[in-house]
C-alpha cells in the first residue's frame, strides 16, 4: 500500500541516549518530526515508527487494532534498547497511551516518559456503541489537524475508522489497570484548549500516578500541540527532561 507523502518513519543514528517517538491514532510521524529531528540535532538517537494501517488508509487502518500498533512500537523500542544505553519514550494522544503501556511492560529498562495530549479513558459517548456501530458504519468524520497555529497542518485521515477505533477501549482498560507498575518520572504536556480530549484524561493520571507525574499546560495551542504553537516549549522541555533524568551524558554535552 503506497505511503502518503510525508508519512515515512523517521530514524536518525545519534549518541547513547535514544528516544522512542510514537504518533496518534489517524495520524503519522509527520505529527512528531519536528521534534525528533529537534532531539536529533541534541545528539540522541531517535526512532519515529509508523504505526501499522497509517499514513495510507483509513480503510487499511480499519483492519488493524491497537495490539498490533502496539507490537511495532516495541519491535521499535527493542531495536532501540540493543544501541542504545538509556531509552526515553514519548508520544502524542494515543501515543501517549502506547508510551504508558510500553513502561508498564518493560519497567526500568525505560528511563522517563513525556506524553503530550495522552489518551487513557473513554471520553467520547459515541465509542460505546463502536463495537455495534462496527458492522453498520465503517467511518465516522475524522478528528485530525486540530491545530491553532495558522498555515499548520498534520498529515491524518480525514475519517476515523470504526472498527480499529473500537479497539480503543480495550487499550485504555488494560494501561489504566496497571499503572502502578510505572516508577519512572513522566512528564505530561496538556492543553488547554482541546477539541479531540476532554480534561478527564490527564486529571485521570493525576489521582492515579501521584508524585512521579508533572504536568505543564500548553496555553496556546490546540490537540497536536507538537505543530502548534507551544512546540518549541515542549521540544525544549522533553531535552531538558533527558539532561536531568539520563544517567549518560549527551553526546553534543561530553
Amino acid at each position: 500500500m503506497p505511503l502518503l507523502p510525508g508519512a515515512e518513519p523517521y530514524h536518525h543514528e545519534g549518541g547513547q541516549i535514544g528516544v522512542l517517538l510514537c504518533h496518534g491514532f489517524t495520524g503519522t510521524p509527520q505529527s512528531l518530526r519536528p521534534w525528533g529531528e529537534f532531539l536529533a540535532e541534541a545528539g540522541i538517537t531517535v526512532s519515529l515508527p509508523r504505526l501499522p494501517g497509517h499514513g495510507t488508509t483509513w480503510q487499511e487502518l480499519n483492519r488493524t487494532r491497537w495490539e498490533d500498533w502496539y507490537a511495532e512500537l516495541d519491535r521499535a523500542f527493542a531495536e532501540l534498547k540493543a544501541t542504545c544505553a538509556e531509552v526515553f519514550v514519548m508520544g502524542l494522544s494515543m501515543g501517549g497511551c502506547m508510551a504508558l503501556r510500553l513502561a508498564e511492560v518493560h519497567g526500568p529498562a525505560i528511563r522517563g516518559l513525556v506524553i503530550v495530549n495522552p489518551s487513557v479513558v473513554n471520553d467520547s459517548p459515541a465509542l460505546l456503541l463502536a463495537p455495534v456501530l462496527k458492522w453498520v458504519l465503517p467511518s465516522v468524520p475524522g478528528l485530525g489537524g486540530d491545530i491553532k497555529k495558522p498555515g499548520s497542518v498534520e498529515l491524518a485521515y480525514d475519517r476515523t475508522p470504526v472498527r480499529a477505533a473500537a479497539t480503543l477501549p480495550r487499550l485504555w482498560k488494560l494501561v489504566q489497570s496497571e499503572l502502578d507498575r510505572i516508577g519512572q518520572p513522566v512528564l505530561v504536556y496538556r492543553s488547554t484548549q482541546d477539541h479531540v480530549l476532554k480534561p478527564a484524561n490527564v486529571e485521570f493520571l493525576r489521582t492515579r500516578m501521584g508524585d512521579n507525574l508533572e504536568v505543564r499546560d500548553c496555553v496556546d495551542s490546540y490537540h497536536v500541540a507538537t505543530l502548534d504553537n507551544d512546540a518549541p516549549a515542549i521540544f525544549s522541555g522533553s531535552l531538558d527532561f533527558i539532561r536531568r533524568y539520563a544517567s549518560v551524558p549527551l553526546t553534543k554535552d561530553s
